[in-house]
């Protein structure tokens, strides 16, 4: 596991010295465009011929570079590698490459140093909410052992039937099972940042009456809202993760984001060989993750709403770039910040046209990323 950890951040570090290279040296990949029947194409320039060549493809992504043209046509702005602002522009034939005689470079899309410290925070605090989750599957077990024994349980009602114990295991789930389900109807409505505000709420509510509890009925209650701000949280925390960070290092950080829940799961069975001998040593590792749910409000709360969000929900641009500058940091120049929502505006049109529900999933182009995601789940 550290292995593959190890590969896949190298890897996203070597993406982004080869983006810089790209960007930095007039050459690489164009912005991309629109072709006629809602297709996606890529623009290439080949130093060794220096020649476009224009690539069908369905992955990319509706970029400023581009216009819709007549049938089988493509506009090509090209840029010139000083960044003057005179743009030359011209029509190609899809899969139709031109010769480059007007030795012009062609220049990439606007690239910049990351401000790695806020990708890290806005990575790190919605991922906060996975390390709960993972603390509370290996905390519980030692907290339930301390529990019942007599001991150290420090309450009357220790002695818990077989039943009553799954109920304060399974009560969680049965928290985390609902929320999921009233985050698929209000998840949008909300939006991540409030979703995952809330569910750091719900946190701290269920930490208090399963740290304070004084009887089972209230310890019951307690280990179900804290597993309603589970649902919230990772419904909420993926998606922010993913709207918000650089797209060199957004696979790599939302599969980090499952790497924190092994880790809470590890600090909670840390927790439980140190308070599990105790008096009231249960009390002890439910508490423990006060601390963290606090720091999970704070940073949500100072972290702006996800810009896709603000997007869908058709909020004035200046709005979606001051949201994108706070995640980006101040010395990001305005026109990379400009052209990151473009193509956020581009996407969220996309999906606004897309229809939804339950049937979506069912068509040809989802049913495959359906399939591979049920597979995990299964085989996981």
């Amino acid at each position: 596991t550290a292995f593959l950890l190890l590969r896949s951040v190298w890897r996203a570090l070597a993406a982004g010295r080869v983006r810089k290279r790209v960007g930095g040296g007039g050459g690489g990949l164009l912005h991309t465009a629109a072709t006629p029947k809602g297709r996606r194409s890529l623009v290439r320039f080949s130093h060794a011929t220096r020649s476009l060549r224009v690539k069908k493809s369905t992955s990319a992504h509706v970029g400023s570079g581009g216009e819709r043209r007549g049938q089988g046509e493509l506009r090509v702005v090209v840029a010139k590698a000083s960044r003057d602002p005179e743009e030359v522009s011209r029509s190609v034939s899809v899969d139709e490459e031109v010769e480059d005689r007007q030795g012009l470079e062609l220049s990439s899309a606007p690239t910049r140093n990351e401000n790695w410290f806020r990708v890290v925070l806005a990575f790190l605090f919605p991922a906060l909410g996975g390390l709960l989750f993972g603390y509370d599957i290996g905390a519980t077990s030692g907290a339930l052992v301390s529990l019942t024994n007599a001991s150290t349980g420090g309450v009357p009602w220790y002695d818990l039937s077989t039943l009553q114990s799954g109920l304060v295991v399974s009560s969680s789930l049965f928290g985390a099972l609902i929320s999921s389900v009233a985050a698929f109807f209000v998840g949008d409505i909300l939006g991540r940042r409030k979703e995952i505000l809330l569910a750091a709420i719900l946190y701290a509510i269920g930490v208090a009456l399963e740290a304070g509890a004084s009887s089972y009925p209230l310890l019951v209650a307690g280990r179900t809202i804290y597993g309603l701000g589970i649902g919230f949280a990772m419904h909420g925390a993926p998606a922010y993760i993913a709207e918000t960070a650089p797209q060199q290092v957004r696979g790599l950080l939302v599969s980090l984001k499952e790497v924190l829940i092994v880790v809470g799961i590890l600090l909670g069975y840390l927790a439980s060989f140190l308070f599990v001998s105790k008096v009231e040593g249960w009390r002890s590792i439910y508490l423990l993750a006060a601390p963290v749910t606090a720091f999970l409000f704070a940073g949500m709360y100072w972290l702006p709403p996800s810009p896709r969000w603000l997007l869908l929900q058709s909020q004035p641009r200046a709005e979606v770039v001051s949201s994108l500058r706070k995640l980006r940091g101040p010395e990001v120049e305005e026109e990379s910040l400009q052209s990151e929502v473009d193509v956020m505006e581009s996407i969220a049109a996309d999906a606004k046209g897309t229809s939804k529900g339950f049937g979506a999933l069912l068509r040809k182009e989802n049913l495959k990323p359906l399939l591979i995601g049920m597979s995990l789940m299964i085989f996981q």
